[in-house]
């Protein structure tokens, strides 16, 4: 008999606040604010998010062409609620919202790659670019 999980996840971010997305870039050294973590998710080209009593636990988001390709930059799941399966599903979800593609992509820590093998997915390269002072994502004047 299985239980159902103490979360639900939803494909939309209809009533969504950002009153609703605190807590989640733990050990960021440079969070985007709650404000602009919804932009985000809202400019997502597909989302998922957890939601427990009313909050977001975590989510998974997704841009694309819409076509062949999409690329997967963020899995986020509040501390207090990794390891319960929180992200599996995230991604189980966020991997059916894509199975029309061709390619769906995502770069990852060392620690994480076993995580991602056992959702199917295969060992890759990734080139990147970081620029750490822009990670909040905060609007600057002239740019």
């Amino acid at each position: 008999m299985t239980t159902e999980p103490p979360y639900t996840l939803h494909t939309s971010l209809d009533g969504v606040t950002p009153g609703q997305l605190q807590g989640i870039f733990v050990d960021w050294p440079n969070p985007p604010s709650s404000d602009t973590f919804l932009r985000l998710l809202r400019g997502s080209y597909r989302v998922v998010v957890a939601v427990h009593d009313g909050q977001v636990i975590g989510f998974v988001q997704a841009v694309s062409d819409g076509v062949l390709t999409a690329y997967i930059p963020l899995l986020e799941v509040l501390p207090a609620w990794q390891g319960q399966g929180v992200g599996r599903a995230l991604m189980t979800r966020m991997q059916a919202e894509l199975r029309h593609l061709y390619a769906v992509d995502l770069g990852c820590d060392d620690n994480l790659v076993g995580f991602y093998e056992g959702l199917g997915m295969q060992r890759g390269h990734l080139m990147l670019t970081r620029r750490y002072e822009r990670q909040s994502g905060a609007v600057e004047s002239g740019t």
